[in-house]
Order: C-alpha cells, then structure tokens, then sequence
C-alpha cells in the first residue's frame, strides 16, 4: 500500500524522475509554457513555484547557487533571477496555471495540458456578483 507516499513515480529510477522535474522546469522558466502530459504538468507545478519563491527578492549569491544546483541552463537561471523572479514580487503564491486540453496523446491517449507562467497582467479574481433576474412575477 502507499499509505503518506506523495509524488508521482513516471515509472523512473529516482535520478531520471529528478532529471526530468530539473529538464521540464528549466523548459517551462526559459519559454514561459509547455506542453506536456498532465501528470508531469501537476508534478512540475510546485517544484517550478519554489524556484520562482527563491528569486522574487532579486539576486543573492546563496538562493542563486541554490537554484542554479537545480535549473540545467546558467542563462535560464539569470532570466529567472532577472526577470521572472521581480514580476512576482507581490504575489505570495500561485505563480502558474496548469490549462487541460480537450485533445489525449494518439499513441497512448494521455491526458495532454499547457502549464504556463501567469503574466503580469493576469490575477486571480473573485467571480463577479451575478446581477438579478428579472422575469414575469419576479421583482428586481
């Protein structure tokens, strides 16, 4: 039984399941999105928004070695430090969106979704009062 055993195993040894959150969250800082299975977007998800956590107060030496021991690419870590990282400033959490296509994988029908980086413009809204019906026999 997996009983408190949290995280997908993708049918990996543990250092190519590592490799591959190190790969997908470099792909996701250096294009702002990706495509991938869903699975893999729900796991990468909170492992990219704890490097992103790590660069919002802007470079220092200790948290850029720390997610440099992480990210595959020097340059990917600099946008992430330089740019990424300052956007989020006040933001406290949630700094992607995980999007589920209508379409599965044809070779193996995986469930497919796009996880991007929210942008600056986009914030998480309250949904807007519904405003009331009126009718026949119904007053506002």
């Amino acid at each position: 039984m997996r009983h408190q055993k949290a995280g997908r195993k993708f049918k990996r040894s543990p250092s190519h399941r590592r490799m591959l959150l190190r790969n997908l969250a470099t792909a996701l800082l250096e294009h702002g999105k990706i495509r991938t299975t869903l699975a893999k977007a729900k796991e990468v998800q909170p492992y990219t928004e704890k490097l992103i956590t790590l660069a919002k107060d802007g470079f220092r030496l200790n948290e850029f070695r720390r997610v440099l021991a992480v990210l595959t690419s020097k340059d990917v870590t600099f946008k992430l430090f330089h740019e990424i990282g300052p956007r989020y400033k006040e933001r406290s959490g949630g700094y992607t969106r995980i999007y589920k296509l209508a379409k599965v994988r044809q070779g193996d029908a995986a469930p497919m979704a796009v996880i991007a980086l929210l942008g600056e413009e986009e914030a998480v809204k309250a949904p807007a009062a519904r405003p009331a019906v009126v009718g026949p026999g119904k007053r506002p």
